[in-house]
């Protein structure tokens, strides 16, 4: 059952979901984890069949989000399916147009299910930092493929710097039959291993994991030998008595050949995308054998989620701040903005440190004073006839005028 939605939001979307549950009569709580897909417009299509097919095995709920390109108005346009081919999951397929491209995240975060794992796999090429991407973020496990780059050698070494536990990668799971096979042909008795080779196509991310991998488990030299293909065509392990050597030349059926034993058929196929995204999907804790062949590959990695020049710059040790005196911070406070109801708090801690200040430094000005002013000779005494002479001297004082009280008018008497 098909439900589309145009010029909606996340509230409408999970609205609608529920009621098309209820209207095909789909178990509500049947899902074990959240997939989240990062596509694009091509992409799409093939990507939701591979998470269809994997639901089969894991029953989970499939969030497609693809960014539409190009500049429109914000919109979010859904598709809701239930039933059918997703009889034991849900499909949302959320279309992105305009800036909302950029806000994915707060889009699907409504939209997975709770207490769930989540799972973000992106089909093409994904970020170069899967951890730090926005739904990256979300998620338990991140997966990416470095096939779907130009350079996949190129691409899986730049995700490296960045790695973090939880990244993984397709070119890792696609060597998990071939590392099957190496450990059930050693589990026999075997010579001392001398030396391996790995035959591959040019460029191929794959092959550099396996030869990682046996270099850091064996503690030899692997050496890479580039071949026609398709993918890894053979792998051989060099003893002091001898060899193991499996070859698969067809890409389909290999066959172990080991020294004092008779030839073995065995199937090996390249496997689909829905065979590795079910793979992914058994377990989501992080994989710590391919973090270590990661490590061995491309050398000491930094730590988890960091870059080598942003982690030298932390071990960086800072300068110490110079220690202001009290009227410098009575100063900095007194230019700080205030906020609020706090400007007589501020002024009157701007007083109270003017005034320690002052009472620090009044102690030390005076003694500063006292040693820079001169000294001045005491007033000598004046004799008797040094008195007189200024006496002499000395103008002469008026004495006051006497105030002469005006006269009294006489009223003349009339005739």
């Amino acid at each position: 059952m098909n439900r589309d939605l145009h010029d909606t939001n996340s509230s409408a979307i999970l609205t609608a979901l529920s009621e098309t549950r209820r209207g095909s009569g789909s178990v509500a709580l049947g899902m074990v984890l959240t997939l989240v897909i990062d596509a694009s417009e091509s992409e799409h299509y093939d990507a939701l069949k591979a998470a269809n097919a994997a639901a089969r095995e894991h029953p989970c709920r499939i969030v497609c989000v693809i960014r539409r390109p190009g500049k429109s108005a914000p919109r979010l346009d859904a598709e809701v399916r239930v039933g059918g081919d997703n009889m034991l999951g849900e499909v949302l397929i959320l279309r992105l147009y305009g800036l909302l491209r950029e806000q994915a995240d707060s889009i699907v975060l409504p939209m997975l299910l709770p207490d769930a794992p989540v799972l973000v796999w992106w089909p093409g090429d994904g970020p170069a930092v899967p951890s730090l991407d926005p739904l990256g973020l979300l998620a338990q496990r991140r997966v990416t493929d470095a096939a779907s780059s130009t350079k996949p050698t190129e691409s899986l070494r730049a995700r490296a710097l960045d790695h973090s536990p939880g990244d993984t990668d397709f070119a890792w799971t696609r060597i998990t039959p071939w590392r099957t096979l190496l450990a059930a042909a050693l589990d026999q008795p075997f010579d001392e291993i001398t030396g391996g080779e790995v035959d591959a196509a040019r460029n191929n991310a794959s092959a550099e994991l396996l030869a990682a991998w046996l270099e850091d488990r064996l503690d030899i030299e692997v050496t890479r030998r580039t071949t026609r293909g398709p993918g890894i065509t053979g792998v051989r392990l060099l003893t002091k008595r001898g060899e193991i050597n499996i070859t698969r030349p067809d890409g389909r059926l290999a066959s172990l050949v080991r020294t004092g034993q008779p030839d073995r058929a065995v199937p090996l196929p390249r496997r689909a995308t829905d065979e590795l995204l079910a793979e992914e999907l058994r377990r989501l804790d992080p994989d710590d054998v391919y973090n270590e062949t990661i490590k061995r590959l491309f050398g000491t990695s930094p730590e988890p989620g960091r870059r080598p020049d942003a982690q030298a710059q932390q071990l960086t040790r800072r300068p110490a701040p110079a220690r202001k005196s009290a009227a410098q911070r009575a100063s900095d406070v007194a230019d700080t903005p205030s906020r609020g109801k706090k400007v007589p708090a501020l002024k009157q801690a701007t007083k109270q440190a003017t005034k320690q200040a002052a009472a620090k430094q009044a102690p030390a000005a005076r003694a500063i004073s006292k040693k820079a002013a001169p000294k001045r000779p005491l007033p000598r005494a004046k004799t008797a006839a040094e008195k007189a002479a200024l006496a002499k001297k000395a103008p002469a004082r008026r004495a006051p005028a006497k105030k002469v009280a005006p006269a009294k008018k006489v009223a003349r008497s009339r005739a």
